[in-house]
């Protein structure tokens, strides 16, 4: 056996050891709660599972944008090219580099929700309320011109949302 594969042996051995052998040395962490855990499960699936209550509308998710949002990704979206949220159909199969926003790019406006939710805004990840997740999302949305003004997104109608690019991504079952 190679140097190389000891130490993988070595290293995957000490990755099984139980939980309580962890625990039980000094300094070496502790078994997450379950509230600790719950805090960060929440992953949002293309069709919508997870999706929290509550609502929005472009209207509000503007003034949250303008709050919490412009001064990374610009007016009405527009940002850098690395921080643009709004442009780029038809970029994606061109000759110059795709410009890679949410109205050229994401397959599912749901992974857009998940997103923002535990991402934004960057130095205050996970501090916007459900109703201001979808609002902005609402407000990005609209200004791609995917949904339109008067529309209201919530846990029914954001996975229903028809995405530009969501035929764009193969999937693939197990099997395949």
């Amino acid at each position: 056996m190679s140097m190389p594969s000891r130490l993988f042996a070595a290293a995957l051995t000490l990755a099984v050891l139980s939980d309580g052998a962890f625990c039980e040395s000094p300094n070496l962490g502790r078994i997450a709660a379950p509230e600790e855990i719950a805090s960060w499960d929440i992953s949002i699936g293309p069709n919508g599972a997870g999706l929290p209550p509550g609502s929005g509308t472009p209207k509000q998710g503007e003034a949250v944008y303008t709050a919490k949002c412009l001064i990374c990704h610009g007016e009405k979206g527009a940002g850098k090219p690395n921080d643009a949220l709004v442009g780029g159909r038809g970029t994606l199969a061109g000759d110059q580099p795709p410009v890679k926003t949410v109205g050229s790019f994401w397959p599912y406006a749901t992974t857009l929700f998940d997103y923002v939710r535990r991402a934004m805004p960057l130095n205050e990840s996970k501090s916007l309320t459900n109703d201001e997740v979808y609002a902005v999302i609402a407000y990005l949305l609209q200004l791609n011109g995917i949904i339109s003004e008067e529309e209201t997104i919530n846990a029914y109608t954001l996975p229903k949302v028809p995405m530009p690019n969501g035929e764009g991504f193969l999937t693939f079952s197990r099997g395949d």
